[in-house]
């Protein structure tokens, strides 16, 4: 997904899911040394990819991102909960995301 792509379809997904426009957007480029895993915990927020990185594995509770996996038959590009992201090479790797934080109501 691009990063345009990503920000036309997140106002829509808000609105899909009840939010509305009561959230905010951050932009993560995370760089992960060869062979490194990394896990966010990204309860109550989206990380929508806006990358194909080869050699990546992205895992969460929405599915998977592996371009090198034969047995994915989806790609998922949006992800929630716990993310385990995996750097499947011997050498430094980028990936990108746009995070969406959902922002609560304010109880009076």
């Amino acid at each position: 997904m691009t990063i345009d792509l990503a920000l036309e379809y997140i106002p829509r997904r808000m609105e899909e899911l009840g939010f509305g426009n009561r959230y905010t957007l951050r932009f993560r480029h995370l760089v992960l040394q060869a062979t490194e895993e990394l896990i966010l915990d990204a309860q109550n927020q989206f990380f929508i990819l806006v990358d194909q990185p080869s050699g990546i594995t992205v895992d969460s509770s929405s599915g998977v991102f592996d371009l090198s996996s034969s047995s994915v038959n989806e790609m998922q590009y949006e992800h929630q909960g716990l993310i385990n992201i995996k750097n499947m090479t011997e050498k430094i790797t980028h990936i990108r995301f746009i995070q969406v934080i959902i922002k609560h109501k304010k109880t009076k």
